[in-house]
């Protein structure tokens, strides 16, 4: 594995757009650079490319090197005249490096376990990227089987934090994260099962919705992500590449028992919607019961003086959910997950993983899985619709939720890491998933706001939380505050 995307060869003939012209695009208007202005075709994939090579060093975002495939197809699509063709022509690409495949490629889930594991198609969500004309060049670090808030792992080492290289990135979507606050692409896909969207987008200063569950396709191997609680999409420098991505992704996929019913207007027109006068529940309180960091107190009130100046209602409430509840209903079914597929990898290789494959906290996960009932595993499905139907009640009353999106500041790197002990792994996440998970468990779209910064020169953002398919108001609020308080013009320094 090199980091560096060595394919300096084929740099000629990619005519890379200028660094800092790059850097001031998003996908938005790099697509309409390649449509409207006659941009070469390489141009973008180049500049990608030349910024993965000056950056990815310092944080190690981008894991897996598919630059030379990037160019391959960019090329086939020059001689067959489509090079210009989708609504992200030539728009450089990344996938998350869990449960994504691109055919003849590896996908590791973070594990040395699948280090080789060559995936034989291609997900429907990456075939959708492809045919909206955008260019794949490589796959995003994530923790083992993104069972963590942070992005380390024995495969891949530890993903950096572009404002600050000590610490985190947050997990399990930190290499997708990495690579937009990095610079090396506007917008990255990434995945959500318990906050790995909102997560890393608060910890690096970008903006991440996870959407309504069964909102982007997660097939065609399996179509469902831990009950409903994984999610894919992206997260994006702008609020209006999300929502691009998102009508570029979203809607059914053939043979999927799930579905959510079509929309009557695309998500950049929702987007661009007034959001109108908005009754907000505040959620300050947290499920860990963790002291709310004075920074992130500061921030969330900064928020909701903002909100109020742009008229719309906040009025305190608490959540109507049973913390342990959620949590081992939560726990029960990723862990059982994680014995699945590595039941399912063991019978590919055709024998029994060895002791080293797996790191210490998901070898202690596995063993709890093994002891997870048949009873337990049902009763944690009819908790995740208990705990949906009570939140769906409570959102009845308000059109939006308001928390911040972690209750601790963002950790500096090992303390999450699943070397740890599992005592001390336990002790140490509650801070970071003190809010996130559910909306996982409910299935209802959340995002997460770049909203200010703590100490270290570290972002913070705050989470909003709709009802279920209502990820348009969520574009709207987060338009209307992107506009108010501007943040894709904020650089780390590399």
């Amino acid at each position: 594995m090199n980091n560096t995307m060595e394919i300096n060869s084929t740099d000629a003939a990619l005519d890379a757009l200028p660094g800092d012209d790059y850097l001031a695009l998003d996908a938005t208007e790099m697509a309409h650079r390649m449509r409207d202005d006659g941009l070469p075709p390489g141009a973008l994939l180049g500049a990608a490319l030349a910024r993965c090579r000056a950056v990815n060093e310092q944080v190690n975002a981008v894991v897996l090197d598919h630059g030379e495939l990037a160019v391959e197809r960019l090329m086939a699509r020059v001689e067959s005249g489509a090079a210009r063709e989708g609504v992200l022509a030539g728009v450089p690409m990344l996938l998350k490096d869990l449960n994504t495949y691109l055919a003849g490629t590896v996908t590791t889930n973070g594990s040395r376990l699948l280090a080789d594991a060559v995936a034989d198609h291609s997900s429907t969500v990456t075939q959708r990227y492809e045919q909206a004309g955008m260019l794949i060049f490589g796959k995003t670090a994530s923790p083992e089987f993104g069972l963590t808030t942070t992005t380390e792992s024995a495969q891949w080492g530890p993903t950096r934090n572009p404002w600050n290289l000590a610490y985190s990135v947050g997990g399990s979507s930190g290499g997708a994260a990495a690579a937009v606050a990095a610079g090396i692409v506007p917008v990255a896909h990434a995945t959500d099962g318990g906050g790995s969207i909102r997560i890393p987008a608060s910890y690096c200063g970008v903006f991440g919705l996870k959407p309504t569950r069964y909102r982007i396709p997660q097939g065609p191997g399996s179509f469902e992500g831990w009950f409903g609680a994984s999610c894919g999409h992206v997260v994006s420098r702008t609020v209006r590449d999300s929502a691009l991505l998102m009508d570029v992704s979203h809607g059914h996929e053939t043979g999927s028992p799930y579905w959510l019913a079509p929309e009557h207007s695309s998500f950049v027109e929702q987007m661009n919607r007034d959001p109108g006068r908005l009754r907000i529940g505040l959620v300050s309180g947290n499920l860990t019961g963790v002291p709310l960091d004075p920074d992130i107190q500061r921030v969330l009130d900064e928020t909701v003086a903002l909100l109020c100046k742009l008229g719309h209602e906040v009025e305190s409430v608490a959540l109507p959910v049973d913390a342990g509840q959620l949590f081992s209903a939560h726990g029960a079914v990723t862990s059982t997950a994680l014995l699945a597929a590595v039941t399912d990898r063991e019978t590919a290789m055709g024998r029994s993983m060895d002791e080293d494959h797996l790191e210490p906290i998901s070898r202690h996960i596995l063993a709890n899985a093994r002891n997870t009932s048949a009873e337990t595993l049902f009763r944690a499905r009819r908790a995740f619709e208990r705990i949906g139907q009570q939140m769906e009640l409570m959102l009845g009353r308000f059109d939006l939720l308001l928390s911040p999106v972690t209750a601790s500041l963002t950790p500096r790197l090992e303390v999450l890491s699943l070397q740890n002990r599992y005592e001390d792994y336990t002790r140490d996440i509650v801070g970071s998933v003190a809010y996130t998970v559910l909306a996982n468990v409910t299935g209802q779209p959340s995002m997460s706001v770049p909203s200010g910064f703590g100490r270290e020169n570290l972002p913070i953002g705050m989470m909003f939380t709709a009802g279920l398919c209502r990820e348009g108001l969520l574009l709207s609020l987060a338009r209307q505050l992107e506009v108010s308080r501007p943040w894709a013009h904020l650089r780390a320094s590399l």
